[in-house]
C-alpha cells in the first residue's frame, strides 16, 4: 500500500486528508495521480494541473519519480509567500 496525503487548500478541496492506495501496477507519481483521477471523477481536474506539487517520503519529486509499497506520497498546491 502507498499512503497518500493531501495538504493545505488541497485537503479542503478534495474533502480528504489521506488515503491508502494499492501499489499494484503503480510505478510512478504520475501513475498515482492517474489512479486517483480514475478513482474519483471529481478529482480529475485537480490532478491534471501542472502546478500541483508532489513529494515522496518528504522529498520533492516530479511525476516520473518511482514509488513503491510503503512510500508516502504527498500532494499540495503551489506555495506562495513573500
Amino acid at each position: 500500500m502507498i499512503k497518500i496525503v493531501f495538504f493545505a487548500a488541497l485537503r479542503e478541496q478534495l474533502a480528504c486528508a489521506e488515503l491508502s492506495l494499492n501499489a499494484e501496477g503503480v510505478k510512478t507519481v504520475g501513475d498515482v495521480k492517474q489512479r486517483l483521477s480514475d478513482k474519483n471523477s471529481q478529482w480529475q481536474q485537480t490532478f491534471s494541473k501542472a502546478s500541483l506539487l508532489s513529494a515522496v517520503n518528504h522529498d520533492m519529486v516530479d511525476d516520473s519519480h518511482l514509488v513503491k509499497s510503503g512510500d508516502e506520497v504527498a500532494f499540495f498546491p503551489p506555495v506562495t509567500g513573500g
